[in-house]
C-alpha cells in the first residue's frame, strides 16, 4: 500500500488508504487489535500524509471554490471524489495540514468543504431549469470545467451512457459521500452554509435514486441507459438481473444504500431509512448474494464499465451479468457492519 500514500496522480485515496489505515486505526481505538504505539504512529502518519497528497491535487473555480480534480486532469471533477474527502478529512482531523508556497498553511477541512460545495453545484442538479434536462437529483459524472479562468463548461461521463443521464454509482457515490460528511460536519462548528448545501444535495441525490429505482431496491446501471425502454414499466417491478438489454448494477445499491440509512438517521426521516433496509434486504440475498464456492466474490451483478466492455458476459446472455467488484464487496461489507453496530448497541461506525 506504500506508493498510494504519495500517489499524485488519482482522486481516490479515501477509497484505497481511508479504507485500509483508516480502518486498522479504528480497529486499534475500539481495542479490537492489540494496542501497538509503532503501529498506532505509522496509521496516522500514513493517513496524514495521503490527505494532505490528495487535497494538492488542487483547481480552482472561477466563484473563488474549487475542486480535487480527478485522473483525467486539473478540467475534471468527478462525482465519485466526494467519497475521498474522507482522506483529507481524517487528515485534518489528526492535527495536519498541507504545506503550500512560501511554507503557507493550507486548511486541509477548508478544501473538504470547497469541494464538496462544487460537487454539489456542479453535479447535482435540482430541478431549477439549469438546462433542458434539469431532473432534481441526477447526477454528472463528470464536470468540465476551463482550466485557464475557472468556468464550468458542461457535463460529461465516463462510465455513464451520456453526460445527460443518471450513472447510478456515480449517483451513489453522492448518495453515501453527502451523508458521511453530513455527520461529521455537524460536530464542527462554523460550517453551516456548507452543511446546508450538502444536505441539499443529498436529499435530492437520495430522492432522484428512490424515483429511479426498482421497487426492490437494485437499479440499472444508468436510468438513461437506451434497452430500459425494451423492459416497460422498469422502475414499477424487480430489477431482473439476466433481462437482454440492460444491466443492474448491485454495486450502486451496496454504496448508496449507506447513503440512505446515514441520511435516514440523521434526518429522522424513516422513508430513507427504511428504503436502506430494503436494499439492504435485496443485496443480502439471491440472486445478488453469491452462493458458489468457487467464486472469488460476495455481491453479483456488479458492473465496472459498462461503455468500455470491460465487464463479463456470460454465455447464452447478451448484457454483463454474475460478477462482483472489489466497491460492491467492500461496501456491501461496510454497509452490514454499520448494521451490526446499530443492531449490537456498538459504536457507532463512522471513517473518522
Amino acid at each position: 500500500m506504500a506508493p498510494h500514500l504519495s500517489h499524485t496522480g488519482v482522486h481516490d485515496h479515501g477509497f484505497n488508504n481511508v479504507s485500509t489505515y483508516g480502518n486498522l486505526l479504528r480497529l486499534m481505538n475500539e481495542g479490537r487489535i492489540a494496542e501497538n504505539l509503532w503501529e498506532r504512529r505509522f496509521y496516522e502518519v500514513a493517513l496524514k500524509v495521503s490527505g494532505a497528497v490528495q487535497a494538492a491535487r488542487w483547481s480552482r473555480t472561477a466563484d473563488g471554490g474549487g475542486y480535487i480534480y480527478s485522473f483525467n486532469g486539473p478540467h475534471s471533477l468527478f462525482v465519485d471524489t466526494i467519497r475521498t474527502l474522507r482522506a483529507p478529512a481524517v487528515s485534518h482531523l489528526l492535527g495536519h495540514v498541507l504545506m503550500g508556497e512560501n511554507d503557507r498553511k493550507i486548511s486541509l477541512i477548508e478544501r473538504v468543504a470547497q469541494h464538496a460545495r462544487a460537487t454539489a453545484k456542479y453535479a447535482v442538479w435540482y430541478g431549477e431549469g439549469r438546462d433542458a434536462y434539469d431532473v432534481r437529483g441526477r447526477t454528472a459524472h463528470e464536470s468540465i470545467f476551463n482550466v485557464n479562468d475557472g468556468n464550468y463548461r458542461c457535463p460529461n461521463s465516463q462510465q455513464g451512457y451520456s453526460p445527460f443521464s443518471t450513472w447510478t454509482r456515480g449517483l451513489a457515490w453522492a448518495m453515501c459521500g453527502f451523508a458521511e460528511q453530513l455527520e461529521l460536519f455537524d460536530t464542527l462548528p462554523g460550517h453551516e452554509e456548507t452543511i446546508a448545501i450538502m444536505e441539499k444535495a443529498a436529499r435530492a441525490t437520495c430522492d432522484f435514486y428512490l424515483a429511479n429505482t426498482p421497487p426492490d431496491g437494485i437499479p440499472y446501471w444508468d436510468t438513461g441507459a437506451p434497452g430500459l425502454a425494451h423492459l416497460g414499466d422498469w422502475r414499477g417491478i424487480p430489477a431482473d438481473p439476466y433481462n437482454d438489454y440492460e444491466p443492474v448494477d448491485s454495486s450502486a445499491a451496496a454504496i448508496g444504500a449507506q447513503g440512505l440509512l446515514r441520511l435516514g438517521r440523521r434526518l429522522k426521516d424513516d422513508r430513507y431509512w427504511s428504503a436502506g433496509l430494503k436494499v439492504c434486504d435485496t443485496l443480502f440475498g439471491e440472486p445478488y448474494l453469491s452462493t458458489e464456492e468457487n467464486h472469488q466474490g460476495l455481491i453479483l451483478h456488479s458492473v465496472y464499465h459498462r461503455p468500455n466492455g470491460w465487464d463479463a458476459i456470460p454465455a447464452n446472455a447478451k448484457v454483463p451479468a454474475g460478477e462482483s467488484s472489489m466497491w460492491g464487496d467492500y461496501h456491501a461489507r461496510e454497509v452490514g457492519l454499520y448494521l451490526l453496530r446499530l443492531a449490537e448497541g456498538k459504536p457507532y461506525l463512522k471513517f473518522w
